[in-house]
């Protein structure tokens, strides 16, 4: 069947193709080595740069600002209705009409985790008993912060008067 020259050749072809390989990458480390693992005198290499981030301490200043009783008396519900174009993805405004999210018809003042037919995340009503404004304004200011472990992904909105002028126009949903 094969013979003496036969499998030196074909031994042959796979240590060379081994020998490139292993070559190969010998050389894409050499090039691409980030410096990684430890450097000089066993002591441990950074890499990059540190970016100096200020954290914001849970009994720090809060920013003053006019309060949500304030904005929700000058709210403009044409301004929260373009706002819950962010919302649509998820969430339905219809009775019933459950989407990735609970549907938010007549949410304001609602039980929180009540509505039928949907699997809420345990912790959030482990935090709030209804939707006041005042929950649903933490809860929009930033969902995973109000609520640890909601499966709500949603990074929330920053800005006080978009979270009124939205809890405005969810009022109006009935």
């Amino acid at each position: 069947m094969f013979d003496t020259m036969t499998m030196t050749k074909v031994l042959g072809a796979f240590c060379g193709a081994l020998l490139v390989f292993l070559l190969g990458a010998w050389a894409a480390e050499s090039l691409y080595h980030t410096g990684g693992g430890h450097g000089a005198h066993g002591e441990e290499a950074k890499q990059g740069y540190a970016i100096e981030v200020e954290v914001a301490s849970a009994g720090g200043e809060v920013e003053e600002g006019p309060s949500l009783e304030e904005l929700l008396a000058s709210a403009d519900i044409g301004k929260g209705e373009k706002v819950f174009g962010k919302c649509k993805a998820c969430h339905k405004l219809e009775d019933g009409a459950n989407g990735t999210g609970p549907h938010l018809f007549n949410v304001v003042d609602r039980a929180v985790g009540a509505e039928d037919g949907y699997a809420y995340s345990g912790s959030l009503v482990a935090v709030a008993e209804t939707w006041s404004a005042e929950n649903l304004d933490g809860f929009l200011a930033s969902p995973k912060g109000f609520a640890p472990g909601t499966k709500m992904g949603f990074g929330g909105l920053k800005k006080a008067e978009d979270r009124a002028n939205l809890i405005a126009y969810l009022a109006t949903i009935k």
